[in-house]
């Protein structure tokens, strides 16, 4: 459902926004899980789970942004978290409690580790995202492709996280340059075949906002 959510709440009008996060919570208040160790059955929409879920989603996007070289100041990515409290309010969160800048996620983050842990399911995801589900004939392209694609964007995980699943973090300092690369490869895309690729309720949202509101670097300061 994150993945589903994001596009409405950042691209979509203000109503679809509304519509897409009261079908979120309505989801997510009918789903429950199982604690492994306490055999507890719990909601998936308390609001511990869904602040974890928003935090490291805002995390990873800001992360990887500047990490991958998009000249992002300090004060934009603080903006950045802060215009996010609306994205957790709408998934039923207290905007309030949300972390609204990088030192308030920071913290969030140094409270929260000690009670993480890698569980069957975390490792069920991880190995989905590194070989997922695919017709035999394509089997050599995933591993050529999508197999880099997804081993960078593990790479980029923060060392606790590399901790938790019992491997090696990798060199940050090589991570980086990987990723500078490829964001570098992809902004040089010419934005007459860039604007062909994404879904078109995001182009549909573009064209609402107008040609200026379209992401670019050299934007960044206006």
């Amino acid at each position: 459902m994150i993945g589903w959510r994001l596009p409405a709440n950042l691209l979509g009008t203000t109503e679809a926004a509304e519509r897409a996060g009261a079908r979120v919570r309505e989801i997510h208040s009918m789903l429950t899980a199982t604690d492994p160790d306490t055999g507890e059955r719990y909601g998936v929409d308390e609001p511990e789970l869904l602040l974890w879920v928003h935090c490291a989603e805002i995390d990873s996007c800001l992360h990887v942004l500047r990490r991958s070289g998009f000249p992002l100041t300090d004060a934009q990515a603080d903006r950045y978290l802060a215009e996010h409290r609306v994205s957790a309010r709408l998934v039923g969160l207290d905007p309030a409690a949300v972390p609204a800048s990088r030192a308030e996620l920071a913290a969030y983050f140094e409270k929260a580790r000690p009670e993480l842990a890698a569980g069957p399911e975390a490792r069920a995801v991880d190995d989905f995202l590194l070989r997922p589900p695919t017709h035999p004939l394509l089997v050599p392209a995933r591993e050529v492709l999508w197999r880099r694609v997804a081993q960078l964007a593990y790479a980029a995980l923060p060392p606790y996280a590399h901790e938790l699943y019992g491997r090696p973090a990798p060199a940050p300092a090589a991570v980086t340059r990987r990723l500078k690369g490829t964001g570098a490869m992809l902004r040089r895309v010419p934005a007459r075949v860039r604007w062909q690729l994404p879904p078109k309720h995001i182009l549909r949202a573009m064209a609402r906002l107008g040609p200026e509101a379209r992401p670019a670097p050299y934007k960044v300061g206006l």
